[in-house]
């Protein structure tokens, strides 16, 4: 989700107006992960597997995060804010707060809380525990002392992480162009420009999330999905706030109510969904109809 936050600042720091893109394009983004790849995940898996057993603290961790962020990100600035914008006194707080939330929540995920994360579904913990001679792990592995280890891959893969950034960086001025050219000439809306970001940006774990789900791996599916967009709103909402501190641009976060009210709608079945011991075909496919409903709404 890095890629996404780069592409998205570029945008905004590229030529034309983009007040909207980032308001978008997590809006987008929380439509196409909840909905649709969960709805798709959990629909396939379903079906192959019948009933799917996830570990509900670690869901439920991340959802309780999406709702704070959402209502930060998307909900606050129509309420506290001016003209869809948090106010120059504002936006310091919700950086703070977003950053802070988002900073404690990886410590305790890669921390003390990390086997709140891993599969718990009987038949997929007896196959890995077939795999594994050491048997179950039983100590989590201190985030330093991993780091520590293994400095040089790190480094490396930090090093990587920046050269395939920068072509994003270098190509995302022209495409913020080429957007607002090609949606203009089309009639298409303007929310349009975010979602397709969504898309280019998160189709690799959209793939990886439904492969997921066929194996039967329905937490490793909530990891991706629910653990990318926490990611997403977590740093994308800080980012631009700044953006728009340094460079005196507006940043209009405020959603539409009729978005505001799919929005409170997929987050309320998402923690009906994964308040159950086990997740089924029938959660999918009421994910998927919330996503069509989605789309109706962007081309009303």
């Amino acid at each position: 989700m890095v890629i996404e936050v780069v592409l998205i600042a570029a945008v905004m720091l590229g030529p034309g107006e983009h007040t909207t893109i980032a308001r978008d394009s997590v809006m987008a983004v929380s439509m196409i992960i909840l909905n649709a790849v969960i709805g798709l995940s959990l629909l396939v898996g379903g079906i192959k597997h019948g009933d799917l057993s996830h570990n509900r603290t670690g869901t439920s961790a991340y959802l309780a995060l999406l709702v704070v962020l959402s209502a930060l990100a998307l909900a606050l600035p129509a309420l506290i804010g001016r003209d869809g914008a948090y106010t120059v006194g504002q936006e310091t707080p919700v950086i703070v707060l977003t950053l802070g939330l988002y900073a404690f929540f990886l410590v305790r995920q890669m921390g003390k809380q990390a086997a709140d994360f891993r599969e718990v579904d009987p038949r997929l913990t007896v196959r890995l525990a077939g795999h594994d001679s050491a048997g179950p792990e039983t100590e989590h592995t201190n985030i330093v002392q991993v780091i520590a280890e293994h400095r040089s891959e790190v480094l490396l893969r930090m090093g990587l992480l920046v050269a395939t950034v920068l072509p994003i960086v270098l190509l995302s001025h022209d495409m913020a162009t080429l957007l607002d050219d090609g949606l203009g000439r089309v009639g298409a809306p303007v929310a349009l420009s975010g979602i397709l970001i969504a898309i280019i940006v998160f189709l690799p774990e959209s793939i990886t999330s439904v492969r997921a789900a066929l194996q039967g791996e329905i937490q490793r599916v909530s990891n991706l999905c629910h653990g990318a967009l926490v990611s997403t709103v977590g740093l994308t909402i800080p980012v631009v706030l700044v953006i728009g501190l340094l460079t005196g641009q507006a940043v209009v976060l405020a959603e539409s109510p009729a978005n505001l009210l799919l929005l409170g709608v997929t987050l309320l079945l998402s923690v009906t969904t994964f308040a159950a011991q086990k997740v089924t075909a029938m959660h999918g496919a009421a994910h998927l109809v919330v996503f069509a409903v989605y789309g109706i709404a962007v081309f009303s």
